[in-house]
């Protein structure tokens, strides 16, 4: 008898040690003792979670595990969302897939859950319902990807150069870096949603000798650092595939309250495959999202045969008091490096203005969309280096702000220039433009004057850095359909007007703005069969070079 006891509790030694709770974010326990397995909520909110042994090897066996498997239901009305984390923290534990369930339909209520994805997932052609009417925490993600490894501070780095090479620090392995000093200020954003700007801020990544990988350099001088840490990078890629999703819309005031109700993407190495976003319900007001896929400190994503949609646009009081239209995405970059839209598209027709441009992002680098459709593209607080080719982008266009190369090839765009540079920013890009092979059809065909590079400078606001506009820009087989133009149309331009009180000499900038030195253009063509004019205020481009084959 005391061998029984003894073994006994030898086996619940090992059970108990067992329990963990792996990640805070999950707030799982999940335990293994001899019982049917099962979930429950805890007493702050957790989950707990039991796993049968019986249940467990066949788990293992199998190589993943499914949400019926820990008490979803899946038909529609249900609320799987317990279920669902509970799949994925066991999974996580155990190096195991999760694979949702054939014809199942999950959904997930306004109660504040968060499921950690750590391993391969398959949503197959499951469908989730996402019900945003009633919601505990707006910033809490439905899903977050995340690595098992953890952010560390590197020691010695006090300093770092623009374009630097190498640092003087040896690392476990490659990693994301990201670096701030809270002393110096960018992006001091002007118009109506004006503020104080943002610390300098930058991510790249090193490898464990220091070397800086160059295809995203380094963009600023930190002459010294208040914060920097180093998230080792997954070397092994981690999928998700598939899923129909679908947000029932918040019906709240309509100001900047952003949801997050989202799929967080905080690990490098991930292909996101064949996932489709819906939204219903929306009505006369409503908060702004801010991206189904949020994406963000991370590098090395593909987003690839997946079809999204653009958010109705609602109207708030911006800073400076007036009335403003509120952005709303449904996908958001930031902090990120080597990021990837292949063969993506959106539900909604890209040129309806009554919904906004799709993607927003800051502090990007190397963005490409290639295959897409969508209604806009759009750099807020700088990219180093995008590309846009075999594409289509609607009434929103192009709009950046940042540095390198913008290379535009063998797409259609719709918006009110070829490529629009952010007036609240600065309108600056240092670096170059490549447009080739692409057909602009201004304002999506509506009656209008085309210019091909839009924008705005007065010289009199600091944005927080040189304002530049590209040094070259070089456009090879370009079609401009402006069939559809005013009666006093004079032909295409290839700037706007950037400052129209800049018609003299005499007219002083406290702030400089650098303009382009060089224009390209070959083959150029218009609807029209109007030549191709420099800008309505030839004046303030007067020293740029145009080369016309």
């Amino acid at each position: 008898m005391k061998y029984l006891l003894f073994s006994f509790l030898l086996i619940t030694s090992a059970v108990l040690a067992r329990a963990q709770n792996s990640n805070p974010l999950e707030n799982v326990m999940i335990t293994t003792k001899n019982e049917p397995t099962q979930v429950h909520t805890t007493g702050d909110g957790g989950l707990s979670v039991n796993v049968s042994p019986e249940d467990a090897a066949k788990f293992k066996s199998a190589g993943f595990v499914r949400y019926i498997s820990f008490g979803a239901k899946g038909d529609g009305k249900s609320d799987d969302m317990d279920a669902i984390a509970a799949t994925h923290a066991y999974a996580n534990q155990e190096g195991l897939n999760v694979k949702a369930d054939a014809g199942a339909t999950y959904y997930i209520s306004g109660k504040e859950r968060t499921a950690v994805i750590q391993t391969d997932t398959d949503f197959g052609a499951a469908a989730f319902i996402i019900d945003d009417t009633e919601v505990q925490n707006r910033n809490a993600a439905i899903f977050t990807v995340s690595s098992s490894l953890q952010a560390f501070e590197p020691e010695g780095i006090a300093s770092l150069k623009r374009d630097q090479k190498k640092i003087n620090v040896a690392l476990p392995g490659t990693c994301l870096i990201t670096v701030t000093d809270s002393t110096v200020r960018r992006y001091i954003r002007f118009g109506l949603n004006q503020n104080n700007g943002a610390p300098q801020t930058d991510i790249f990544v090193l490898d464990k000798n220091g070397q800086v990988d160059m295809d995203a350099p380094i963009i600023w001088d930190f002459d010294q650092i208040t914060e920097i840490s180093a998230l080792p990078m997954d070397e092994k890629t981690l999928n998700i595939t598939g899923g129909r999703f679908t947000t029932i819309a918040n019906q709240a005031e309509s100001k900047y309250t952003y949801y997050s109700r989202n799929i967080a993407i905080r690990r490098s190495n991930v292909v996101v495959d064949g996932l489709e976003h819906h939204v219903t319900g929306e009505g006369e007001h409503g908060a702004p999202y801010g991206g189904f896929l949020n994406i963000r400190d991370c590098a090395n994503v593909i987003v690839k045969n997946t079809v999204l949609t653009g958010h109705k646009t609602y109207r708030t009081i911006g800073s400076a008091g007036k009335p403003v239209s509120m952005g709303s995405y449904d996908i958001s970059v930031s902090r990120a490096v080597n990021i990837s839209f292949v063969n993506c598209s959106q539900t909604n027709d890209i040129n309806d203005r009554t919904y906004w441009g799709i993607l927003g992002s800051n502090y990007c680098k190397n963005l490409l969309y290639d295959q897409c459709t969508f209604s806009r593209f759009d750099a807020h607080m700088g990219v180093a280096n995008a590309t846009i080719r075999n594409s289509k982008l609607g009434h929103m266009g192009i709009n950046a702000i940042g540095s390198g190369l913008l290379t535009v090839e063998n797409s259609t765009i719709y918006g009110r220039s070829l490529i629009n540079l952010r007036t609240d920013y600065g309108s600056t890009w240092q670096g170059e433009f490549l447009i080739r092979d692409c057909v602009f059809v201004p304002a999506s065909g509506n009656t209008t004057s085309a210019s091909l590079i839009g924008g705005s400078n007065a010289g009199q606001h600091d944005f927080g850095y040189t304002c530049y506009m590209p040094k070259r820009i070089t456009i090879e087989n370009l079609h401009i359909d402006d069939s559809n133009h005013p009666e006093d149309y004079q032909g295409p331009a290839i700037f706007s007007d950037f400052n129209p009180e800049m018609t003299a000499d005499s007219y002083v900038e406290k702030f400089p703005y650098v303009r382009t030195k060089e224009v390209i253009l070959r083959n150029v063509t218009t609807a029209s069969g109007m030549d191709l004019r420099l800008s309505d205020n030839p004046f303030e481009f007067k020293d740029v070079k145009v080369d016309i084959d």
